[in-house]
């Protein structure tokens, strides 16, 4: 499975940044996951001309250029933070 992640906050406190929210859910419901991550951070008008192409895969997946998205084995996507997050604790990894 794969997160895509902005690169900023993907650790620390849950609620600093949505990144850093889906990373701690996964990590928490068990998980080991691959990090991507893309450019084109919004809070940072320098990144803004590459933005589009920083993010084409992350459109391509699921349609919006936002992060986090996360990448199922299977190949289902699914968007946004708090949806990674009810995710990961309504199916936690198998244990080993």
């Amino acid at each position: 499975m794969k997160l895509y992640t902005c690169g900023k906050g993907t650790t620390g406190p849950a609620f600093m940044h949505p990144c850093a929210h889906a990373g701690r859910a996964l990590d928490e419901a068990g998980y080991q996951y691959e990090i991507r991550k893309v450019g084109g951070y919004r809070m940072l008008p320098w990144t803004w001309r590459s933005r589009a192409e920083d993010r084409k895969e992350v459109k391509e997946l699921s349609g919006t250029n936002e992060v986090p998205i996360l990448v199922l084995d299977n190949g289902e996507v699914i968007s946004d933070s708090s949806a990674i997050a009810k995710w990961a604790k309504e199916n936690p990894a198998p244990k080993s």
